[in-house]
């Protein structure tokens, strides 16, 4: 075997030593470990109790209520009297109300000076088509019937574009289609009877909100009577 260039660099030459000091150390530690008194600390435990004069308890002494027994019912008289009534039960009689085919009954003669005759004005609805004069919309008064039938056509047309708002809801939600709007015009000329038809309650609303809003007009007529006119409208909301 060849000896090694450094003999002085040899660490097993020293290693039992090192053993022997570590063995020392490790020992005069577990004997300190050993030897070592720890303070005791002292534990109060602190009971209250009271004292008790009297542990009976009085128990009441109850008494036995008798009763005396009901008294027994009285006896059936021996002998039943009877009593004849004096006053005679007079007998109703119930007449028939029926009438027969030979029964004459006299009708009540009315004068014509008694009966009253309330004159009811009859509604009458003339389509839009067919109508001798249309209503007449606000600013549309002069010109024949074919201009103020679109006059009237334009003005609602323009009232519906001004006044069109659309659901705040609606469009974030992103809601669209075509509401179609079907009113009268009374023979007052004012807007009544409003419905609407449309794919959410939403625009069907914001829809009769507009219509309901357009102003009186005069009313159209019908043979120089004041009629009603039925009219529908399309409004499409519609996203860009």
């Amino acid at each position: 075997m060849e000896p090694k260039k450094y003999p002085k660099a040899n660490l097993n030459r020293s290693s039992s030593l090192f053993f022997v000091i570590g063995l020392a150390v490790t020992l005069f530690l577990t004997w300190i470990a050993l030897e070592y008194k720890s303070d005791e600390k002292e534990i109060k435990i602190e009971i209250s109790h009271r004292e008790v004069q009297d542990l009976r308890e009085d128990v009441p002494i109850t008494e036995i209520i008798r009763a005396e027994p009901p008294p027994p019912p009285p006896s059936a008289p021996s002998v039943i009297e009877v009593i004849e009534d004096e006053n005679e039960i007079e007998e109703t009689v119930i007449k028939s109300t029926e009438v027969s085919q030979e029964t004459v009954v006299d009708d009540p003669i009315i004068a014509v000076e008694d009966v009253d005759v309330d004159e009811v004005e009859e509604e009458i609805t003339v389509p839009f088509a067919v109508i001798e004069n249309i209503p007449v919309f606000p600013g549309c008064e002069n010109g024949t019937d074919e201009e103020k039938r679109a006059c009237f056509q334009k003005k609602v047309q323009e009232h519906v574009r001004d006044n069109f708002k659309y659901p705040d809801l609606a469009l974030e939600m992103g809601i669209q289609g075509k509401v179609f709007v079907q009113f009268i015009i009374d023979s007052k000329g004012h807007v009544t009877q409003i419905r609407t038809r449309g794919p959410d309650r939403l625009l069907e609303k914001e829809a009769k909100r507009i219509i309901a809003s357009l102003p009186q007009m005069t009313p159209g007529k019908q043979r120089g009577k004041s009629v009603n006119m039925p009219y529908s409208i399309p409004i499409n909301f519609k996203l860009l």
